[in-house]
């Protein structure tokens, strides 16, 4: 047997075997729903920190964004930049805040707290819950179905693995630990993944810019190969559209300021005195690995193209092969074993925390609260369950189905349109509703429609437009998206003068105001 398939599998297999320990562990600290959906509020800093970042990032880290910095070079930075920002803005604008307001309303999910900022609830209109559930049903299972993908890619890359054997392989370990853990195995495997990513991302390019003799020579070798490799701008220069793509790049970090999956763990940070050291980690984190995932796509193309040969022939379709090829170019068989865990890692820390999500989404925040407010919530664990599988089997659905029908694409584009999706349904509103008290549940129904349904306008529509659309093509669907739902949000809220009234009678200025001090 060759040793180096042995040690790749014996990585494998060692990672698979730690992820289901941590959720039989998990299970058995779980009592209730709150322990399901958000730990019984009760993490640290390092904990939020880690399992944040491991959830932001997914299989488009260490396979999206090394293949984009392959195939673009230094502009792979833009989006560095923007997750930096976004990350960063996150944790110092929103995060204290959106942590005061749950502690107060009581919140364990982010519905929940939509619900009471805006004095929604039984009796009342349940319309902000209804459309949270309903968006996160259609890009949660859009999302995991890209990240189901990328398993298959992954054991394909690095296993030789027949594709869909092993998306079922990395489906089957998810949903064991997903599902018997909850919140709390989520969080503790993030912490586990979240290590072997930021570790892998940083150590590969040093031991490849180790091997190249330094920066020179990498500087070297992307001039030689194509020059545009080393601008900020791409080979076109600054033109219309290189502005429009630069922009669709470094705003993809808007989907930081208010997605549930992320927002979820500031509701469950024990006390805002976590914050400010959560911040600090964070941003080390994304600073590190991001730009560690930018240079290891530069040092492979580098390494891996030879003269003459294209990117896609030598790194893959979007260069999103590069990783995999460079780690066995350039580590020893154990290690490739470990590399090959810290890509599932990527992927597995994403799937697993929207799962419960969506899973929360569905039953707590539909199920229970609109349909059955009768059911207690220890009554209601077990069929979070259920929906956690029933939700990542429709996801699987939906991976095979592109994986056997859409050629050429990639992880990173794949990966956007859901997280599109969510961050232009939530992320204006939830911004809307910390910082500007007249903000109304009509203007928040609004909005999150408007993003809703923007989202596959501009990623579908707006591109296929005469003149303009090669423009809203390199932009990319977010930002506009955005945009749209942040002023449906104020234009409605500013026209609900009773809405706005009955806000300021319930004490909403009062809960605003208290929060920012």
């Amino acid at each position: 047997m060759d040793s180096l398939w042995l040690y790749k599998i014996v990585g494998v297999a060692l990672y698979m075997v730690i992820l289901v320990g941590i959720g039989v562990a998990a299970s058995r600290r779980m009592n209730d729903l709150r322990d399901y959906f958000a730990a019984d509020k009760g993490l640290g800093f390092w904990a939020v920190a880690f399992s944040a970042r491991a959830t932001g990032e997914s299989a488009w880290l260490l396979l999206g964004l090394t293949g984009m910095g392959a195939a673009l070079g230094v502009r792979g930075f833009w989006v560095v930049l923007g997750e930096v920002l976004g990350v960063v803005g996150a944790w110092m604008l929103m995060s204290r805040r959106f942590h005061r307001l749950t502690t107060r309303y009581d919140s364990i999910t982010v519905p929940d707290y939509l619900e009471s900022r805006f004095r929604q609830g039984p009796g009342k209109s349940r319309s902000l819950r209804v459309i949270s559930a309903l968006a996160l049903t259609v890009f949660v299972t859009i999302y995991v179905s890209a990240q189901i993908d990328a398993t298959g890619t992954a054991f394909e890359s690095f296993l030789g693995m027949d594709w869909l054997a092993g998306a079922l392989l990395g489906f089957a370990v998810v949903m064991v630990y997903a599902t018997s853990g909850g919140f709390l195995a989520v969080v503790w495997s993030d912490i586990f993944q979240g290590s072997l990513m930021f570790l892998g991302l940083v150590l590969l390019p040093m031991v490849g810019l180790f091997a190249m003799g330094g920066f020179g020579p990498l500087v070297d070798k992307l001039a030689a190969t194509d020059p545009s490799l080393l601008s900020m701008a791409g080979p076109e220069g600054w033109t219309g559209l290189t502005v429009m793509s630069t922009l669709g790049l470094a705003l993809i970090g808007l989907g930081f300021l208010g997605s549930p999956q992320i927002f979820v763990r500031f509701i469950a940070l024990r006390d805002e005195d976590e914050i400010p050291k959560g911040t600090w980690v964070a941003f080390l984190w994304t600073l590190l690995a991001d730009g560690g995932a930018v240079l290891t796509g530069m040092v492979g193309r580098a390494w891996l193209t030879g003269p003459g040969e294209s990117m896609e022939q030598a790194l893959g379709n979007g260069g999103q092969d590069v990783l995999p090829l460079l780690v066995e170019a350039l580590l020893p068989g154990f290690l490739v074993g470990l590399f090959i865990a810290i890509v599932l890692a990527a992927i597995m820390s994403t799937v697993d925390s929207l799962l419960v999500v969506a899973s929360s989404a569905a039953i707590r925040d539909l199920y229970q609260q609109v349909f059955h407010p009768e059911l207690s919530d220890e009554a209601l664990v077990g069929a979070s369950r259920w929906a956690t599988l029933g939700i990542a089997v429709l996801a699987l659905a939906v991976a095979l189905g592109v994986g056997m029908v859409v050629e050429g694409r990639t992880v990173f584009w794949f990966v956007v349109f859901g997280w599109s999706g969510i961050a232009a349904t939530f992320c204006p509103t939830m911004i809307l509703s910390l910082y500007w008290s007249k903000m109304t549940a009509k203007g928040a129904v609004a909005a999150m429609v408007s993003g809703f349904v923007a989202v596959p306008l501009f990623k579908f529509g707006a591109t296929a437009l005469p003149s303009v659309g090669p423009y809203f093509a390199e932009l990319a669907e977010l930002p506009p998206a955005f945009l749209l739902s942040f002023a449906a949000g104020i234009v409605v809220s500013l026209l609900d003068t009773k809405g706005q009234a009955a806000l300021v009678a319930e004490g909403v200025v009062e809960e605003l105001e208290e929060a920012a001090e």
